[in-house]
C-alpha cells in the first residue's frame, strides 16, 4: 500500500483537532477589551497547542516523505498517535478554563508525553519495515530532540503539582526546541536523490 491514504488521513484528522480546538474559543459577552481579558488563558492554551499540532503535522509530513510502503502495522501506530493527539482539544479546553491549575496542566502533559512516545513508536515502526540502512533510518538517527522532548514532559507532569507555570514553561522548551527547523529527512532525501 503506498503512503497516500496515510496521510491524507492524517492530515484530516489533525484539520479536524485544530478546528475543534479553535471552535472551544468562545465570543465575549462585552464590547470593551476588558471582556477578552477572561478569555486569556483559553487563548493561550489554544495557541500552545496549535503549535504542538503544527509540529506533530510538519514532522509527520516530512516523516511519511521517507516512507516508501505502508503495512498494516504502521497504521495501526499512526492510529495511536492519532488517538492521543486527537485527546490535545480535552487537556487544552480543560487547562485554559481552569487558568493553569495542576490538574489540567499534569494531563496536558500526560497526552503530550503519551503523543510523542507514540509518535517514536510510529518512527520505529516505520524504520523496521524500511530497514536500518535506509534513507528514513539515517535521517532519524538518533532522535535526541525527540528524546528530549519526553524527558521534558515527564518531567513537567509532576511539576505541574508544585508549581504549574514552570511545568508550563516546559511545555513551551519543547515547542522552542521544535521550531528551530530539523532538516534531517530533508538532507538524507535530498543526498539519496542527489
Amino acid at each position: 500500500m503506498g503512503r497516500g491514504r496515510l496521510e491524507a488521513f492524517s492530515d484530516g484528522v489533525l484539520a479536524i483537532i485544530i478546528t475543534i480546538m479553535v471552535l472551544e474559543l468562545k465570543v465575549p459577552h462585552g464590547a470593551d477589551l476588558g471582556a477578552l481579558g477572561p478569555l486569556l488563558p483559553v487563548f493561550l492554551s489554544y495557541v500552545l497547542s496549535f503549535i504542538f499540532i503544527g509540529i506533530y503535522w510538519s514532522n509527520h509530513h516530512h516523516l511519511l516523505h521517507a516512507v516508501q510502503h505502508v503495512d498494516g502495522r504502521i497504521l495501526w501506530a499512526n492510529l495511536h498517535l492519532l488517538f492521543w493527539l486527537s485527546l490535545i482539544p480535552l487537556v487544552t479546553g480543560w487547562m485554559g478554563e481552569n487558568h493553569f491549575a495542576a490538574w489540567p496542566v499534569a494531563l496536558y502533559g500526560t497526552v503530550l508525553l503519551s503523543a510523542a512516545i507514540a509518535y517514536v513508536i510510529l518512527t520505529c515502526v516505520l524504520v523496521s519495515s524500511h530497514g536500518r540502512d535506509s534513507a528514513l533510518a539515517k535521517a532519524v538517527g538518533k532522535d535526541c530532540k525527540g528524546k528530549v522532548s519526553i524527558v521534558c514532559y515527564a518531567g513537567a507532569i509532576p511539576l505541574a503539582f508544585v508549581h504549574s507555570w514552570l511545568a508550563c514553561g516546559l511545555y513551551v522548551l519543547v515547542v522552542v526546541m521544535w521550531l528551530i527547523p530539523d532538516r534531517r529527512i530533508e538532507r538524507e532525501l535530498t543526498a539519496r536523490t542527489a
